[in-house]
Order: structure tokens, then sequence, then C-alpha cells
């Protein structure tokens, strides 16, 4: 089965994400992998590491143009004969996924987390209702299109090598002119993170969210946020995580000062680890947590924040 892959790089590096959709195209079927923009060759070779034959490359897509990325990747689909195209679901990845499904003629199975099942069909295990369940999707057409949850599977080193060559093809002119990009935040984007600290209105403001910046910085970890805290103007909205927020999926995720309503439970009860840190006994956030702490963030954190340098010395 031939399987194609898009990736994307940022300031010429490549996610973990990226390298987990390759592993994941490596196991259904022989797999390319297309990207754009002007990333040293090297660092894209490193996809051959985790399953990738070959790379190819467009220099002329413009950064986040949905559009000009849509074309590309049904035209290199055309080209290597793929079988099966997967994305990762990112902002990209849920805006181009169905155009691209519906310029192949595809079935399109959106949050898969699990290798697909060729045993009696093809078969892709999703994400469904905010994560709050699962559902088995079969996909009949001959093409298929997936979109892969970030940290959902595991990137698997293969030792191989992978071609790195340049993929030109009319992408035409966007009906959409984007002017300028501006990132939010620094360091690693939340949607990719494996640790995350986050907090909520029992930090009971702004000034002291030191200590959660102090024990994310020592985890080396993401930070995060409840919706109230985000409304309030207490923290930046592209923290907020949660079903109106994003959805993560971190190894790690500690949560202080947060009750735990179902909406934000709704974009964090797929982590790996959840550790809640509340003084009410009966928050519903530690019917979810795997580790409980009934206590004042205002003390646990900081004790906390020291026993973990300790560990680290």
């Amino acid at each position: 089965m031939s399987v194609l892959v898009f990736v994307e790089t940022k300031d010429g590096k490549l996610s973990k994400a990226a390298f987990e959709a390759v592993s994941y195209g490596n196991k259904i079927g022989s797999t390319t992998v297309v990207t754009y923009g002007s990333a040293d060759a090297s660092v894209l070779a490193e996809l051959g590491n985790y399953g990738a034959t070959k790379v190819l490359v467009n220099k002329a897509v413009e950064a986040n143009s949905e559009q000009q990325i849509t074309k590309l990747i049904a035209a290199a689909a055309s080209e290597v004969g793929a079988d099966v195209v997967v994305l990762i679901q990112d902002q990209i990845g849920k805006a181009v996924g169905p155009r691209v499904a519906a310029r192949l003629g595809a079935g399109h199975a959106s949050g898969a987390i699990a290798i697909p099942e060729t045993g009696n069909g093809f078969i892709v295990k999703t994400n469904v209702f905010s994560g709050k369940a699962f559902a088995n999707v079969a996909i009949h057409t001959d093409k298929k299109v997936i979109s892969l949850v970030a940290n959902a599977v595991a990137p698997e080193s293969t030792g191989g090598s992978a071609e790195v060559t340049e993929f030109n093809t009319d992408l035409g002119t966007n009906a959409i002119v984007i002017k300028e990009i501006k990132a939010q935040g620094e360091g690693v984007p939340l949607p990719e993170a494996e640790l995350v600290v986050s907090a909520g209105r029992g930090l009971k403001g702004p000034e002291n969210w030191g200590m959660v910046e102090e024990l994310a910085n020592t985890l080396g970890a993401a930070t995060a946020c409840s919706r109230p805290v985000a409304d309030i103007g207490w923290r930046p909205h592209h923290e907020h995580v949660g079903q109106t927020g994003l959805a993560i999926r971190p190894n790690l995720y500690i949560a202080a000062g947060i009750s735990g309503a179902i909406q934000h439970l709704a974009g964090v009860n797929n982590s790996k680890t959840i550790v809640v840190i509340n003084t009410d006994a009966e928050a519903p956030f530690f019917k979810a947590a795997d580790y409980g702490i009934v206590g004042d963030a205002f003390e646990v954190l900081p004790k906390l924040n020291e026993a973990i340098k300790k560990l680290k010395g």
C-alpha cells in the first residue's frame, strides 16, 4: 500500500508530531513525505529514520496557505499513486484534510489515535465527542485520508534513509492574501507539548502565575489555563485548554486550582497522566485524576518545584 504523509517545518525544524505521522504511515505501507519551505535537505532526510523512503519538497507554497497546501498534497498523492494520505490533526490538518479528501474522492477519518486495522476492510479508531468516546470508522473508498492526533502514537526509529527531491507543480494563486503571521507565545506549542502545567481561578490573580511558570521551567513543560482565566485576561487565550479551547494529549498534565468542569475535561482527558491539586476534596477533577493532592496550590506548587529540582540535581 502506498502512503503519502504531509508534514510542515517550523524555523527549519521538524516537530515530534511529524516523526509520529511518518512512523504511523510506515506501519500502513511504503511511505513518501511531502512538505514545503526551505528547510535543509539534511533535516528532511532525518524522516528516513522513521520510515520515509522519499521526501518531496515544494519551495513555492506560501506559509499557512490552505489552498496551495491542498493542491500540493493532492498533486503529490497523484504523483506517487498514494492509496492513503496522512496528515497531523493540527490547525492546518483540520482545514486541509477534508479538502484533500474531496479532491481525491477519498473517505476521511479525522482524529485517528491508532494504526488502522486492515484484516477485514480498513478501519480507523478515532476520538469522538471531544475525546469522551471512541469510534471505529470504516473507509470503503479506494483512496483514504487520515488525520492523526498528536501524541497518539510513538515515533519509532527504523534506521532507514530518505531521498530528498524538489517537487514543482502548478499551485495557482491564492484567493486569500496572507499579509502577516504572528506567532502566539514562545516555546513548544501546547498541542505538541509532552508536559503541561495548568492553573485556574484558584490562583486568585495573574500576579501569582510565577509559581506555575517556575514549575513549568523546572520540568521543561508548557503552561496552560482554564477558560475563565483566559476570559478575564489573566492569561492569553492561546493557553486555554478545554472543549472551546485546545485539546491536548501530554504525557503529564498538572492542574492547580481547577475544579474540572466537563468542558475543561473534554480538552485534557486524553492526557497519559493527570495530577490535580485543589483545596476542595470534592472537586470533580479528582475523579479523572491519576494522582490527587488535596491542598493549597500556594503551598504545594513551590514544594513540588523544589522536590523536582532536588531530584534533577
